[in-house]
C-alpha cells in the first residue's frame, strides 16, 4: 500500500508517519519511510537546492519543476520497486503539496501542475492520504514553542500564502475519495489510533 502524509508545516505530520512506521514494523511488514523533496541521492541535491534560504531568487517555476524532478526520480528509484515487492511505501507529502503550495499558494495554473502531475505520477497515485489539518493560529503557537526552529526558504513564507496552502488542501480533500481529514488538533495518541485503525480497514478490503 502506499500512504502519504500531507499538511501545512508543524500540523504534526511527520510525527504521526514515525509513528505508523513504527506501528507496521511491529506487525512485521516490510515498510519503506520517503520524504519529500528527497529520498534519493539526486533528490536529495535537489532538496538542498530547493530549500537552502540562500536561494531566495528562486521564481516560482523553477520551484515547481525541481519538485517535479524529485519526484520522478523518487518514483522509479525508490518507490515502485518497493511497491512491487509488497512494502507499505509511506511518504511524509507527495504530488498534493505541489498543488497545495505552487498550486494555491503560489498561484501557478492548476490545470498546468496536473498535468505535470500526470507526467511524473505515471499512474503511482496513493491508495490513501492523510491531511493532517491544523488552524494558522496553531502553527503560531507551535513555532513559538521551537526555541531553535530556524525557517527554511519556504517555511519563510507569510501567513497569507499558508492560508491559501491550507485552503487548497480542504479543496483536493473535496475531490479526492482518497484523502482522509484529521483534526491535527487531536491529541498525538488520538491521531495515531484514528490514522491506525483507517490503514487496517483498508488492508482487510
Amino acid at each position: 500500500m502506499f500512504i502519504t502524509f500531507e499538511g501545512i508545516d508543524f500540523s504534526g505530520k511527520s510525527t504521526q508517519v514515525k509513528l505508523i512506521e513504527k506501528f507496521l514494523n511491529n506487525r512485521g511488514e516490510k515498510v519503506k519511510l520517503i520524504r519529500e523533496p528527497g529520498g534519493t541521492e539526486i533528490s536529495e541535491k535537489i532538496r538542498e537546492l530547493l530549500l537552502d534560504k540562500k536561494n531566495s531568487k528562486m521564481v516560482s517555476g523553477t520551484e515547481l519543476l525541481l519538485f517535479s524532478a524529485s519526484r520522478i526520480q523518487l518514483i522509479n528509484e525508490i518507490i515502485l520497486p518497493h511497491l512491487e515487492n509488497n512494502y507499505y511505501v509511506i511518504s511524509d507529502r507527495f504530488h498534493d503539496s505541489l498543488t497545495a503550495y505552487q498550486g494555491f499558494g503560489r498561484g501557478i495554473s492548476l490545470d498546468f501542475i496536473s498535468m505535470l502531475n500526470d507526467f511524473v505520477l505515471q499512474n503511482c497515485k496513493p491508495d490513501i492520504t492523510f491531511f493532517i489539518d491544523i488552524p494558522l493560529c496553531e502553527v503560531e503557537r507551535r513555532k513559538s514553542l521551537e526555541k531553535d526552529f530556524v525557517p527554511d526558504r519556504i517555511e519563510k513564507s507569510k501567513d497569507d500564502f499558508y492560508q491559501k496552502v491550507r485552503n487548497g488542501y480542504l479543496e483536493i480533500a473535496s475531490k479526492e475519495e482518497r484523502f482522509i481529514i484529521i483534526n491535527g488538533l487531536n491529541s498525538i495518541e488520538e491521531i495515531h489510533n484514528q490514522i491506525k485503525n483507517l490503514i487496517l480497514e483498508k488492508s482487510d478490503k
